[in-house]
């Protein structure tokens, strides 16, 4: 349903950002908690025509006056044509993905679906792994562990794996991963520590990083083995935040070269299945 900008507070909005962002996760099965705010007053009756509608650059400048005069704070990344007529896709700093009518003055959140002659297409999976493909240009290969196919068995698939390894079913995974290089699945991984940075499970898997054995102490780490924690300059941090701007909330998280992101654990078969092996 829309929402008319004029009758949404700072409070209201804000809960649709907070309501956006979280994710319950017990590393497996992750519920999305999106609960749009619903204001108390009667939702205006859509127009089904406007004539004040916006090129992208007019209808950016408008929105981010209107979203200023509710929180400073919200920030608007981008703006994109949605595929609805007359709507388009506003990616908030930080935030959720928003869908805006183009004269600024309706907006909702949720799932936007296409519907073909046999089909319907969501729409916005097809943003989100757009956005990752773009955030995908920030990964260094360098700065990850890679679990790759050992000879003669080739890399057919590359997947990055946002782990922790505290995380029960990375721990799982991680069991997992000999049958996936013998698939031909390349294994990387990237650090999401569940906890925060600072946090216990942050020093164990930096000391993954610091070891000058990585592969070996991830693997003792995920078989909940007494490593000596070690301090030196990681990209842990900055995995961590890249993780959160691609929409990971939980572990394990596994992103695919297409960008599309797979929340939660998933059998070796069942992956190689999807990726077409």
């Amino acid at each position: 349903m829309f929402k008319s900008i004029k009758s949404v507070t700072g409070l209201a909005l804000s809960s649709i950002v907070l309501a956006s962002s979280l994710q319950l996760s017990a590393c497996a099965e992750e519920k999305s908690v999106k609960e749009a705010a619903v204001d108390s007053k009667a939702v205006p009756e859509l127009a089904t025509s406007s004539e004040t509608s916006l090129n992208k650059d007019a209808f950016k400048e408008v929105f981010s006056q209107k979203l200023l005069k509710i929180n400073p704070q919200f920030q608007i990344a981008s703006v994109d044509d949605s595929g609805m007529p007359g709507v388009y896709q506003v990616q908030i700093d930080n935030g959720p993905l928003l869908y805006v009518s183009d004269d600024a003055e309706y907006f909702f959140t949720g799932t936007l679906y296409k519907i073909t002659a046999n089909a319907m297409v969501n729409l916005t999976d097809q943003a989100e792994a757009k956005k990752r493909q773009s955030l995908m240009s920030e990964l260094n290969p360098d700065e990850m562990i890679i679990f790759k196919p050992v000879d003669p068995v080739k890399t057919k698939r590359v997947i990055t794996v946002f782990t922790d390894v505290d995380c029960y079913y990375c721990q799982k995974l991680h069991k997992e991963v000999p049958e996936l290089n013998a698939r031909g699945i390349e294994v990387r991984y990237m650090a999401f520590p569940r906890a925060g940075l600072g946090s216990a499970s942050y020093k164990k898997i930096a000391s993954a990083w610091c070891s000058k054995t990585p592969q070996e102490t991830m693997t003792r780490l995920k078989n909940k083995e007494q490593v000596q924690l070690l301090e030196c300059d990681t990209p842990v941090a900055k995995q961590y935040q890249l993780g959160k701007k691609m929409g990971v909330t939980g572990t394990p998280a596994i992103l695919l070269e297409d960008g599309s992101l797979i929340p939660g654990y998933r059998p070796a078969a069942d992956l190689a299945k999807q990726l077409g092996l």
